[in-house]
């Protein structure tokens, strides 16, 4: 069914330019961009809660160095996302103005949004960002979840989950051009795309991550010795697990922004078909984008649970490059490994961690012995 829209005739002595309509997304964005920096400049910090901090040692000493023996990549990495969250803002009003209610832009905002769940998902994977970062403060609820600290870096996720969709959709329509609406690329379109992510997000992510894991910004503290890089060492990236397991956000993200010959993307049409605010197609798509985005998110956390609860991930990061903070220890294998105290168990590390009696009791090797007695001189 269709419907018509009539307009009262005017006649030309009666007609008057439209008055122009003002958009605000621009001052909003900018004025919200303003109150986040506020926020965080009030209540950030570097130094550590007695929950987490090591009272035994002074200053930051780090046993190992790191990429290129360069011991201040946490300055550039912290300038480096103020300058990109500052860019994403600019860029997020132009495309608002240029195309009002963009999936694109709707997903932008969603794959930043999704940070609300950072500390899960940090505690999780065992991921323990480097304390020296700026950091929300360690005794709110859920930023305690996190192994030590909650950064601010992770505010620029956009560019890491929603990143591999525009390589990934640019190859798909050349391909779709090339070999025409009989090839499989054309018939299976959502498929293809999600094919396509899966790899460059798979590789993107393995890059970037490895480098950073490098860069001394964070590290998994514990691993599957199998299918990961450098087991054993600070610098192990669980790399078949983690990489594989970003593509749960990637690959959804990717599929929902498509565009078939109608012009609709996919959020545009779950979104009509389950009826969200039909008076408001643009908040029914954010809907329905948001809802999408956040379970695929929970998917990434429950795989890592799983692994987390299944003692599965033995290796441990030695030597622990973090000396002012306490050993995230919730399994007791860094003690197992020699390592010296004091330990931290965290949030979450009864029966959510598979263990309903907390930390087990570890009988320690004698000293000098396992994989991690070397870092007891350091530090």
């Amino acid at each position: 069914m269709t419907t018509k829209d009539t307009a009262p005739s005017v006649s030309p002595g009666d007609a008057s330019p439209a008055p122009a309509r003002r958009s605000y997304a621009g001052w909003i964005a900018f004025l919200a961009l303003i109150a986040f920096f506020a926020l965080f400049a009030l209540s950030s910090r570097r130094h550590l809660d007695p929950r987490v901090g090591n009272p035994d040692v002074e200053g930051r000493p780090r046993p190992v160095e790191f990429l290129f023996g360069f011991d201040h990549w946490i300055y550039f990495l912290e300038i480096g996302t103020v300058l990109a969250l500052i860019t994403l803002v600019a860029v997020f009003v132009i495309g608002w103005k240029r195309n009002p209610g963009s999936p694109v832009m709707l997903m932008f905002l969603c794959t930043t949004l999704i940070v609300w769940q950072d500390p899960i998902m940090n505690w999780a994977p065992f991921a323990v960002y480097n304390p020296e970062l700026l950091h929300w403060p360690e005794s709110w609820p859920l930023v305690s979840l996190s192994p030590t600290v909650e950064p601010f870096v992770v505010f620029g996720y956009v560019m890491f989950y929603f990143g591999p969709y525009f390589p990934a959709v640019a190859i798909l329509r050349r391909l779709q051009a090339r070999k025409g609406p009989t090839a499989f690329v054309s018939r299976r379109p959502l498929v293809s795309l999600g094919l396509l992510t899966l790899v460059i997000g798979f590789l993107f992510d393995a890059a970037l991550e490895i480098s950073l894991v490098h860069t001394g910004m964070y590290i998994y503290s514990q691993v599957i010795p199998f299918g990961s890089l450098f087991a054993g060492t600070t610098f192990q990236f669980p790399l078949i697990w983690e990489s594989f397991a970003v593509c749960f956000v990637m690959v959804p993200a990717a599929i929902l922004c498509y565009r078939d010959d109608t012009g609709k993307s996919v959020a545009e049409k779950l979104a009509a078909r389950a009826r969200f605010f039909p008076a408001k197609p643009v908040l029914g798509t954010f809907v329905v984008m948001f809802a999408i985005i956040n379970v695929s998110y929970f998917a990434y956390g429950a795989w890592f649970a799983v692994i987390k609860a299944s003692g599965a991930a033995t290796a441990v990061a030695c030597p622990w490059p973090y000396p002012e903070a306490k050993v995230y220890d919730p399994q007791g294998y860094y003690e197992k490994e020699g390592a010296r105290g004091p330990f931290s168990v965290g949030i979450w590390s009864t029966w959510m961690s598979g263990q309903p009696d907390g930390r087990p009791d570890v009988e320690p090797p004698p000293p000098g012995e396992g994989t991690c007695a070397n870092e007891n001189t350091d530090g």
